[in-house]
């Protein structure tokens, strides 16, 4: 889940009640990110072509969201010195793209970003958007946040819970939702994120490694 922070002093807050309310809050990582997104395709033959390079402890992975996901999203995504391949898919009624219940497969792959989107484009995918952000991961012992400084966004905080028992999806829900209103925050509608999303997509040139901001209501 999302809320849009709008400023670096909201972040600042964010950060300071994280760390009021989980007291073992920990910052792992922060890092440059180039996340490139892809549309059409066949992703049956994507399979058939990735498995090779896909990471052997990530294969079996790789096919259940192949075999079980809806609407599925292709993406690579550069983070600093590490390039991966990424799909994300739906479970529920929400989109795969920005969808708040999903699967989702990550693999290290060993190439350049350029040669895995050339490989992605050959298959028959072609290029939706491409996004770049700065990043910052925390992990408060149960949920993870991220707070990223998107291109066109602004700044972001992403709440999320990786769960292995699908029945538990709704009260997962329902409990980053609590923790987020403890911290003040107020969930970014779908509605709303999928007006971006399409806003971004129409445009995504303009900005695209820039520090450019938009608003769309």
């Amino acid at each position: 889940m999302k809320s849009l922070l709008g400023s670096k002093e909201n972040c600042d807050k964010l950060k300071l009640s994280l760390c009021a309310k989980k007291p073992g809050t920990k910052l792992i990582s922060k890092s440059r990110q180039l996340n490139h997104y892809f549309t059409g395709g066949d992703i049956k033959n994507l399979y058939k072509v990735f498995l090779p390079f896909v990471q052997k402890e990530q294969q079996a992975n790789f096919k259940h969201i192949v075999d079980e996901g809806t609407n599925p999203s292709v993406r690579t995504r550069q983070t600093d010195s590490k390039v991966i391949f990424v799909i994300k898919a739906s479970i529920g009624s929400h989109t795969s793209s920005n969808g708040v219940e999903r699967i989702e497969f990550e693999s290290e792959i060993p190439m350049t970003l350029g040669e895995l989107d050339k490989k992605i484009l050959e298959v028959g995918f072609s290029y939706q958007a491409k996004w770049s952000r700065e990043r910052e991961e925390y992990d408060t012992g149960d949920i993870h946040v991220c707070i990223d400084k998107n291109a066109g966004y602004g700044f972001v905080a992403e709440f999320e819970k990786v769960i292995q028992d699908k029945s538990l999806t709704d009260t997962t829900s329902e409990e980053i939702r609590r923790f987020m209103k403890e911290l003040g925050m107020e969930e970014l509608s779908q509605d709303r994120l999928e007006r971006m999303f399409d806003y971004y997509n129409k445009n995504w040139p303009d900005y695209y490694g820039t520090d450019k901001i938009f608003v769309v209501e």
